[in-house]
């Protein structure tokens, strides 16, 4: 059967190479910076005893992964292409090995960007750390910068077979979205669940959303709505672009047999609803060729089927790749743009009561989707090593 596929994965390498053209993006996409959702509710009862009970004990138990050399100061924007590229039979294993790979490279070079972006030698695991998911052990780099880049927490985290993840929360000092990529696999299916995000930092009712794209005005809301009416469009004019959002279509058609979740606004969790930003890319995807097992070596001139489904499953992780990079990419530009500060005073304590609340829905939303994929005990070791601590103060500028 490997064989098999190896010979397969060979001839689709020369015959049927994955494309290249479906995006051109440069290591620093260029920023234009409109937008389509967002909370301001309190944290849920019933996670956050959870949460104190196992940041103890996972904390005891993380180990100090070897430090990382001081990163060299920002670099100019780079006209070059610095992608990485899927290639091989597609399986889970593979899938998320080339992704976690790619997500080295992203947290590197953004490493290499912001100088004051350290180690959280307390809040990352390494394979001797004991912390197990789905089997297999959990790896994760943890950061922040507590000097005047101001990122609260940067959880690089991945699961052999099962999980990549890329979370960065800003601090007070910027309004900068706060951004989530993550790619968890289904293996009963053979197929993953990629999720993209940029998070705005200020209350927009995106959960309120109406199915033909408007919004509740002040005969629901009061005078309140101008001010959420006005949220949304700072961010659209900043961020939700119409450059950033065709890259987001793109992605969506670029991907085979690609099945779109969370467009029913109503059909998500109360946490998900109010904490899921307006660009919010939630889609299945397929990885691997269907109808083949351990007993069963197929010929790829008998069957013709297979060769279309591995290089389409091919073609999936090479998009998701490329679509990971960008991401950060736009997250990076943003972040190193001084106009997206805000003024000393107000503004800042402002920014940090509302992150401050919604970092506890944001932790309560991901305990949800982990308990839903690894149970309860592992779910919840898992949310809280990946949301890191709560309280953002620490970073500095909150008080």
């Amino acid at each position: 059967m490997t064989a098999s596929l190896s010979a397969l994965a060979a001839l689709l390498a020369v015959s049927t190479p994955v494309p290249t053209d479906s995006f051109q993006f440069s290591s620093f996409p260029s920023i234009h910076v409109s937008s389509r959702r967002h909370g301001n509710k309190l944290f849920a009862s019933g996670g956050m005893d959870a949460y104190a009970a196992q940041i103890a004990a996972l904390s005891a138990n993380a180990a100090a992964p070897t430090p990382s050399p001081t990163p060299s100061p920002p670099s100019p924007a780079s006209t070059s292409s610095t992608s990485s590229s899927f290639s091989g039979t597609a399986t889970a294993s593979s899938a998320i090995a080339s992704l976690s790979a790619s997500q080295s490279q992203i947290l590197s070079r953004i490493a290499s960007s912001i100088p004051d972006l350290a180690p959280k030698h307390d809040l990352s695991y390494d394979a001797s750390s004991g912390l197990i998911v789905h089997g297999f052990p959990v790896i994760l780099d943890a950061r922040d910068a507590p000097g005047p880049s101001n990122i609260a927490w940067l959880s690089s985290l991945c699961i052999e077979n099962t999980l990549s993840s890329f979370t960065v929360f800003n601090g007070p000092l910027t309004d900068v979205p706060h951004l989530l990529s993550r790619c968890a696999v289904d293996h009963e299916r053979d197929r993953m669940r990629f999720f993209l995000d940029f998070r705005p930092r200020a209350y927009g009712a995106y959960e309120m959303r109406k199915p033909d794209g408007t919004y509740p005005g002040p005969d629901v809301l009061g005078r309140k709505s101008f001010e959420y009416s006005g949220n949304r469009r700072q961010f659209d004019d900043k961020f939700g672009t119409p450059e950033v959002i065709s890259f987001l279509d793109g992605v969506v058609d670029s991907l085979e047999g690609c099945v779109r979740l969370g467009q029913d606004i109503d059909s998500l969790g109360e946490l998900e609803r109010v904490t899921r930003g307006p660009l919010a890319l939630d889609v299945l995807v397929p990885i691997s060729p269907r109808h083949v097992d351990a007993h069963h070596h197929l010929s790829l001139f008998a069957h013709p089927w297979l060769c279309y489904e591995i290089k389409h499953s091919q073609h999936n992780i090479h998009t998701i790749l490329r679509a990971r990079e960008t991401a950060a990419n736009y997250w990076l530009t943003w972040a190193l743009d001084p106009a997206h500060a805000h003024r000393p005073g107000a503004p800042i304590n402002s920014q940090y009561v509302y992150d401050t609340k919604y970092k506890q829905n944001a932790y309560g939303a991901l305990l949800n989707f982990y308990r839903g994929l690894y149970g309860q005990v592992d779910g919840e070791k898992l949310a809280v090593a990946d949301s890191g601590p709560l309280d953002e103060a620490y970073v500095g500028g909150g008080s």
